[in-house]
């Protein structure tokens, strides 16, 4: 059965913090007939600190698409195989090994993809699948994840390579000033991640299932414009209360299997914003303590797009991981509005795959982070 293995993330290193990212609101948009609220929602985010590719005077230049895409390009190169690097030896594997890679993203267009690059540069096998995932933002970590335990499934005993890459700060479009460009302005950051879905054997969560699900006619809640200065991400303000219907999906997917959703051992969803969090909580009738590593990727670097997941993973993973056969659920959110989810079961390192359990295990309490 797949296994999950521990992700590796990586951040650029200039930092951006909440404090100065209100000062820039002020300073740049001090005549703009709505910046108490922009002032508002940009503070009730929580996010503290952001990471940005380049310093906070350079981002806030435009200095074309062609230039800004270039950056990307030569940014993904310079800083990709570090974290793919630190995958393959949590995983225990080698780039030889990798029968799929998965890469995700979002900010930047290569063609051919990453994947072509990385199997050129890092010694993959020249027979490596290869699967690219642009168009679903956020939700793409978790239809990465879904995807790789699909073809784990698909192909017994392969392993599949997760990369996810975001440089987020290079969308930043200083001509669109509506309320919520300028609170996407205080909300996003920058981060790379990689892991490696196993067929056979390794440590982390054991992929059991997975779905995904679309909520009709939200496609333009979240989405882009594609003009000649880039990407405009565009955000309607409907898009915090999206988990009214999603947590339902959550729910509906688990009951089948007889999980209760409500009562896993470990909780790993995407934090594209503190309403996302506390609705979870409410409509899954759950502790906030249950969402503390979201909220603390949230908190620390922002909503780092398809790199959420495997960033809040790692910080499961650095608290000693969840007990040994202790249910859970991961699950991304993004455009469509889509959610993709997994439901898997944490093994510890040593220990086998379980027999068949008639129960679920017993779930510990929280602890506060």
């Amino acid at each position: 059965m797949a296994t999950l293995c521990r992700p590796a993330i990586a951040v650029p290193e200039h930092v951006i913090t909440m404090e100065e990212t209100l000062h820039l609101a002020r300073t740049l948009h001090a005549d703009h007939p709505q910046l108490p609220l922009a002032l508002r929602l940009i503070g009730n985010t929580g996010v503290q600190t952001r990471h940005i590719l380049q310093p906070i005077e350079d981002t806030l230049k435009h200095p074309g698409f062609t230039w800004r895409n270039n950056l990307y390009e030569t940014e993904a190169k310079a800083r990709v195989p570090g974290v793919v690097r630190r995958a393959l030896e949590n995983a225990q594997l080698t780039s030889r090994d990798i029968d799929l890679i998965v890469y995700a993203s979002c900010t930047g267009f290569m063609m051919p993809s990453m994947t072509a690059w990385l199997i050129n540069n890092m010694d993959f096998p020249v027979t490596t699948r290869q699967l690219p995932i642009a168009q679903l933002g956020c939700a793409a970590g978790g239809a990465a994840i879904n995807r790789a335990h699909d073809f784990c499934t698909a192909y017994p005993g392969a392993n599949a390579l997760i990369v996810c890459c975001e440089f987020c700060s290079l969308l930043y479009q200083p001509t669109d000033l509506g309320v919520g460009n300028l609170l996407s302005n205080g909300l996003f950051g920058d981060a790379l991640a990689a892991a490696v879905v196993r067929g056979e054997g390794g440590e982390g969560v054991r992929l059991e299932r997975n779905g995904s699900h679309l909520v009709p006619d939200t496609e333009s809640w979240i989405s882009y414009a594609v003009r000649d200065t880039g990407f405009h991400f565009l955000l309607d303000k409907r898009v915090p209360g999206t988990m009214a219907m999603l947590a339902p999906a959550m729910r509906d997917m688990a009951e089948p299997h007889d999980w209760d959703v409500s009562g896993l051992g470990f909780y790993i969803v995407h934090a594209g914003g503190p309403r996302i969090l506390d609705d979870l909580c409410k409509y899954l009738d759950l502790a906030p303590e249950w969402f503390r590593y979201s909220r603390a990727t949230l908190t620390e670097r922002g909503n780092i797009a398809s790199a959420v997941i495997f960033d809040a993973l790692e910080r499961l993973w650095q608290d000693g991981g969840a007990p040994h056969d202790a249910r859970g659920i991961i699950a991304g959110f993004g455009p469509g509005i889509t959610a993709e989810i997994s439901l898997g079961t944490w093994t510890a390192s040593g220990r086998g795959e379980s027999e068949e359990q008639t129960s679920p295990p017993s779930r510990p309490m929280p602890q506060p982070a």
